[in-house]
């Protein structure tokens, strides 16, 4: 069964609430919007104090090209606009909205009526996506549109749909394969037509049969979808690692980007988000959102407007359990500790995960012992130990030439050291330092 080539681990799964079907969750009294929900510059806020808001109005535009709009995911009256604490632990400008019902925008299509027709050109499919404000829904959250349009001299030959959900504990990619097949084809059909490939590949690990199952029966109906069952093996979710996975094409390290070996990459999220923005004139404001851990009541999926607080999320699935340790947003290989349960639900937010206190403990941390068990298990075929000792002696000059920027921060060469090295903390800190760096050489050529 096809993988990738390159390190890569299995750590338990975990998908506790892979049964639990998609619910619908209650709006907040509250939104509030970070202006931040993704990779790129942040957007700029067109609503002041006062205005009223509909389900679907758009409250911040997209600044510049890497950018994307906002909308709201609830009808009421902006509150202000100041800075909130986000899932990074900073406080950063945000919209909040009092919530006094759930007016919708009339040009929003809410029937249940699947719309398989495709009538827009790859041009118009290109700019409803873009209006929507559609993000990477696996939890990059790079603009959708910009990877839609190739920069010049370079020419999609396929598209590849990330089913993978390779992250312990989630779901929620696997429960809207489940739920929602058709809309995801014509979703990767409309991603088709938008980069002008006739062969679409879809993703999923074996350890979703039941999606592969339906997955590949819809497929039969839709032109040029194919779908590959993966071996389960942690992170294929990454780009590199699913282009490997599925195309055996090796991606060059940064800057080369997918399309230089003829790919565009989207999530399965993502193709659903794209069929109701371009089918239903839906604007993206809601998304399923896995709620999970060993000691919480009702691990579930829940469909979640944006904006809304996790606590509510936590309420909905039982409760926080009381021997609760650490709370993170995203999965425990990726995810990061949350410094609050107030933290509004974003574009980028797949999960919430309650670690029990047990769980969360960190090993004691002892000397390397020179094992190389990191080195081995890096996708990225890079030297963790080496990146995080460099990183801890601010040698950034060298931290740069042994290519940490190609980190993806996946957490395989911390989940396998068994001196519990905090080796992905220093290599991040290494990402940051040098990542600074380059940006300001740059800035002055």
């Amino acid at each position: 069964m096809k993988t990738f080539s390159i390190g890569g681990v299995h750590p338990s799964e975990n998908k506790l609430s892979a049964g639990s079907p998609i619910s619908v969750l209650d709006l907040p009294k509250q939104a509030i919007f970070p202006l931040a929900q993704h990779i790129g510059a942040p957007a700029t806020a067109i609503v002041k104090r006062g205005d009223v808001v509909r389900v679907g109005t758009k409250i911040a535009d997209a600044t510049g090209p890497v950018s994307a709009a906002i909308y709201s995911s609830v009808s009421g009256k902006v509150s202000k606009i100041e800075n909130v604490v986000d899932a990074s632990g900073y406080a950063k400008p945000a919209i909040i909205i009092d919530v006094e019902g759930d007016e919708w925008e009339e040009s929003i299509d809410r029937s249940a009526e699947l719309k398989k027709d495709i009538s827009l050109s790859a041009e118009e499919i290109i700019r409803k996506i873009k209006e929507a404000g559609i993000v990477g829904m696996g939890g990059a959250c790079f603009p959708a549109h910009v990877k839609l349009m190739p920069p010049p001299g370079l020419k999609a030959e396929y598209l590849v749909i990330n089913g993978v959900e390779c992250e312990p504990y989630l779901t929620a990619d696997h429960r809207l394969m489940l739920e929602k097949a058709d809309e995801i084809m014509v979703g990767v059909s409309l991603l088709m037509k938008a980069i002008g490939v006739k062969e679409a590949f879809i993703g999923i690990e074996n350890n979703k049969p039941d999606a592969i199952a339906i997955m590949s029966e819809k497929s039969k109906s839709y032109t040029g979808i194919s779908i590959v069952p993966l071996k389960v093996q942690y992170p294929q979710g990454g780009e590199k690692q699913l282009i490997d996975a599925v195309l055996g094409r090796q991606l060059p390290p940064p800057p080369a980007i997918p399309i230089h070996v003829g790919a565009v990459v989207q999530n399965v999220g993502t193709a659903f988000a794209v069929y109701e923005a371009v089918q239903k004139n839906k604007p993206l404001f809601e998304r399923v959102v896995t709620i999970t851990g060993k000691a919480l009541k009702s691990p579930s999926n829940y469909l979640v407007r944006m904006g809304t607080p996790m606590s509510q999320l936590i309420d909905a699935a039982g409760g926080l359990p009381e021997d609760t340790g650490k709370i993170i947003g995203g999965g425990p290989m990726m995810g990061k500790a949350l410094v609050s349960t107030e933290i509004p639900i974003t574009k980028g937010s797949s999960g919430v995960l309650l670690m029990t206190k047990k769980e969360a403990v960190r090993g004691e941390i002892m000397p390397c012992i020179r094992c190389a068990k990191c080195v081995g298990v890096c996708p990225m075929g890079l030297e963790p130990y080496l990146l995080s000792n460099l990183s801890a002696k601010s040698n950034w000059e060298r931290v740069e030439k042994e290519l940490v920027m190609t980190c993806i921060e996946c957490g395989s060469c911390q989940y396998t050291c068994p001196s519990n090295r905090p080796l992905v903390d220093y290599i991040r800190l290494g990402k940051n330092v040098v990542g600074g760096i380059i940006r300001a050489r740059n800035a002055k050529k």
